[in-house]
């Protein structure tokens, strides 16, 4: 999968229904224990690495892999050594 820009991530995630774009950057080797989100997701790796662990395993994410992440599913990340920086775009469930 080619590697977006910004504008193009973002462009292409608003059209498939997510609310805006966060940058999100990690140190490097940090790792966020189990949790959950309000929200869906659907990110791209744009720098560095990091694997996403969830009921059906765990990946390994690199420069330009993207996933996606529906509301209140159990995971955790951990970043790899070089930091990682990931675009990720929210969609809230409407109730």
């Amino acid at each position: 999968m080619p590697l977006y820009s910004l504008e193009e991530f973002t462009d292409k995630t608003k059209a498939d229904g997510y609310e805006g774009v966060s940058i999100r950057e990690w140190a490097a080797n940090t790792i966020s224990q189990t949790h959950t989100h309000e929200f869906a997701v659907h990110a791209v790796v744009v720098q560095g690495e990091m694997w996403l662990t969830r009921a059906e395993g765990t990946q390994h994410l690199q420069v330009g892999d993207t996933f996606t992440m529906d509301s209140d599913t159990p995971h955790s990340e951990k970043y790899g050594p070089n930091g990682t920086i990931y675009w990720a775009a929210r969609r809230f469930s409407k109730i």
